[in-house]
C-alpha cells in the first residue's frame, strides 16, 4: 500500500473512531512548521482528522504521551512506538483497554543531517523528497540526487527488527519484515577503545551537556513523576550542568531503562547537542538480550524484566 493510501486510511479511520465515540483523543502527527518535518498532533476534533500524515519524517515516538492523558486514545504507533505502548502496559501505566492503536509498518525515518550531508545540501534548498524501495530521492531546484536509503535513515530504524507494530486494533498498510541492517559503527568504535580513552570520550561529550532533559522528556519509558536529579533529599547530583553531573545522569537514566528501552532513537534526535545517547541506552539494550534473552515491548503479556527474577538468572555482576 502507497504512503497516500495509508495517510488516508489512517485520516478515514481516525474520524470514525471519533465520531462514534470509542475514542476521546486521536495521537498522530501533523505536518510541521519547518520542511521535512512532523509535529505530534493530539486532537478531540473529528475535523482535525484531515491533517493527519504519515511520512518518512514522523520521528517522535508518541507513546510517550499516553501516561498524560485519561479515557479512551486512539494512537498512531509505528514498531517502536508499539513496543513503548505494550512496555508501559507491563508497567501498568497505561490500560490495554483503554487503547485503540492504529499501527503503520515503518519503512524507517529519514536522518535529516545526514541527507544534508550527503547532498551537500541545505534542507531549505532541497526541494522534495520521495522513497521508493530501497532509493531515496532528493530534487533541490533541478539537481535531483538518488541515494541508497540506508545511507539517510536513523541509526535505530537500521537495526530494527519489528518495523511491523506488535501490538496493534487496526493495521494501516502491509506488514514489512524486520531486516535489521548493521548500524553498531558508533558502539563498536567505543568498545574498541580502551577504557581511558572511552572517559575522555564521554567526557567531551557531556560537557556540551547543557541538562535541558530533551532526552528525558521524549523517552516513553521515563514517566515517573519525579525524576530522580529534582530530589533534594537526599541530592543525587547538583544542578549545574557540569560533565561528571551529566555524566551520572545518563547513566542512572540508562540503568532505569533497562528492560524498557525499544532502541527508538527518540533520545538521541531530541538532543540539541547531538551527543550520541543511543551507544549508551543501545548497549544497555544488548546486554539485556545477551544476559535475559529479553526484548521490551514484545509480549504484553511478559513480566517487566525488572520485576522478575529467576534463579537462573545470570548473577557474575555479584562479587
Amino acid at each position: 500500500m502507497k504512503s497516500s493510501s495509508v495517510e488516508q486510511k489512517l485520516r478515514q479511520e481516525a474520524g470514525e473512531l471519533l465520531s462514534s465515540g470509542k475514542v476521546e483523543y486521536i495521537i498522530g502527527f501533523e505536518r510541521g512548521s519547518s520542511k521535512f518535518t512532523t509535529t505530534p498532533l493530539i486532537t478531540r476534533d473529528k475535523g482535525d482528522a484531515s491533517r493527519l500524515v504519515i511520512d518518512p519524517f514522523i520521528s517522535v515516538n508518541l507513546a510517550r504521551f499516553l501516561t498524560e492523558l485519561k479515557g479512551r486514545v486512539g494512537i498512531v504507533a509505528k514498531g517502536c512506538d508499539s513496543r513503548s505502548i505494550v512496555a508501559l502496559i507491563q508497567d501498568k501505566k497505561v490500560i490495554r483497554e483503554n487503547l485503540v492503536i492504529l499501527g503503520v509498518p515503518c519503512s524507517g525515518i529519514i536522518d535529516l543531517s545526514k541527507l544534508e550531508r550527503l547532498t551537500e545540501r541545505d534542507r531549505e534548498e532541497i526541494q522534495s523528497i520521495t522513497c521508493n524501495g530501497e532509493k531515496a530521492s532528493v530534487d533541490s531546484g533541478g539537481r535531483k540526487v538518488e541515494l541508497p536509503l540506508n545511507d539517510v535513515l536513523s541509526d535505530s530504524c537500521l537495526e530494527c527488527e519489528f518495523p511491523t507494530p506488535q501490538e496493534y486494533d487496526i493495521l494501516l498498510g502491509e506488514p514489512r519484515a524486520g531486516t535489521p541492517r548493521a548500524a553498531r559503527g558508533k558502539i563498536e568504535e567505543l568498545e574498541a577503545l580502551s577504557p581511558e580513552e572511552r572517559w575522555h570520550f564521554w567526557e567531551k561529550e557531556f560537557s556540551r551537556c547543557i541538562r535541558c532533559y530533551a532526552c528525558r522528556n521524549s523517552c516513553p519509558a521515563c514517566f515517573c513523576p519525579r525524576c530522580f536529579v529534582e530530589e533534594s533529599e537526599p541530592q543525587w547530583i547538583a544542578a549545574l550542568p557540569r560533565w561528571q553531573e551529566n555524566l551520572i545522569f545518563q547513566v542512572i537514566r540508562s540503568i532505569h531503562l533497562a528492560g524498557r528501552c525499544v532502541d527508538c532513537g527518540a533520545c538521541e534526535r531530541a538532543c540539541p547537542a547531538n551527543i550520541p545517547l543511543r551507544s549508551l541506552v543501545r548497549k544497555i539494550y544488548d546486554v539485556v538480550d545477551d544476559l535475559y534473552h529479553f526484548k521490551a515491548g514484545t509480549d504484553k503479556g511478559s513480566t517487566p524484566l525488572l520485576a522478575h527474577y529467576e534463579s537462573t538468572d545470570p548473577g557474575d555482576f555479584i562479587r
